[in-house]
């Protein structure tokens, strides 16, 4: 059985071109007037789209756990001329001192985690790199976005490439579950909602879960 560092490896040349634009523009363009500027985080940063709004006033750091991902991550960051410190390293083992940032970002990785605890672990690890403070931007796939309505809370989504399929792990949480692991992990839920580009009056059945939790200051 691949392990997810290895599937990731795989998709990393094919992902580049088709996950080549951020998802999340609106919001991150929201930080970057909310936060101003500082050191900032991406943890499972992939091959980098997520840093493109933050290339002015912020020191950016990336960490993912694919070797090629971060081949990619730099071949992006020349192509959009814009300069990252990137290191290859597991969300549940954050190869950072404490308190060494002032904001994260972490889209779409914390679903790719696998079991309980280590999901809890991983987000007690961002809240240990954190500042008191600071602010992180969290997304992960809604357990209730109607396509996985007839399906458990831990899928294997398949990827092709070339003549092969790949499948991904994902854990789908819904929107208490994922507020309650946050809060436990040490965070405050300062906003929880719907991707931007969500356009129905109930949240529940978004694509996407976006918070954007605190540490504490005191």
């Amino acid at each position: 059985m691949p392990t997810i560092r290895d599937t990731f490896d795989r998709i990393a040349p094919g992902w580049y071109n088709y996950r080549h634009r951020t998802r999340f523009q609106r919001e991150l363009e929201a930080l970057t007037k909310r936060w101003g500027g500082g050191r900032l985080l991406n943890v499972g940063c992939a091959h980098g789209p997520d840093f493109v709004p933050f290339r002015e006033g912020f020191e950016l750091h990336g960490i993912d756990i694919s070797r090629k991902m971060l081949e990619m991550a730099r071949k992006y960051g020349v192509k959009l001329d814009f300069t990252v410190n990137l290191i290859e390293g597991d969300a549940t083992y954050l190869p950072c001192s404490d308190s060494a940032f002032d904001y994260a970002i972490s889209v779409a990785t914390y679903h790719h985690i696998q079991g309980e605890k280590e999901k809890l672990h991983a987000l007690r690890e961002l809240h240990r790199v954190l500042k008191p403070g600071g602010e992180a931007f969290i997304t992960v796939w809604n357990r209730w976005q109607p396509r996985f309505w007839l399906r458990g809370k831990e899928i294997q989504a398949p990827w092709r490439t070339g003549e092969d399929t790949l499948y991904r792990y994902y854990y789908l949480f819904s929107y208490g579950e994922i507020e309650k692991l946050v809060k436990n992990a040490g965070f405050e839920v300062v906003v929880s909602s719907p991707e931007k580009a969500y356009k129905f009056p109930v949240k529940y059945f978004s694509r996407n879960i976006c918070l954007l939790v605190k540490k504490p200051a005191g």
